[in-house]
């Protein structure tokens, strides 16, 4: 399991959503992707993670939802 599909808790998906499943697997590659530019700059990094991480919170309860 990477860093990314551990923050995301990408297995959890009690609704069985396809856009929540999209949304935090594209979550979690960013997150990864943060993760190499730690070596380069860490602080930013973590904060760009955290907002990653954020903004697929405020995703998942748009798609989750209801009209």
């Amino acid at each position: 399991m990477s860093i990314g599909t551990d923050r995301v808790r990408l297995s959890f998906n009690p609704s069985g959503d396809s856009m929540v499943d999209r949304l935090k697997k594209k979550t979690a590659e960013l997150i990864d992707l943060c993760e190499e530019l730690k070596a380069k700059e860490p602080r930013l990094a973590q904060l760009a993670q955290n907002r990653f991480k954020e903004a697929a919170m405020w995703a998942t309860k748009a798609a989750t939802t209801p009209p």
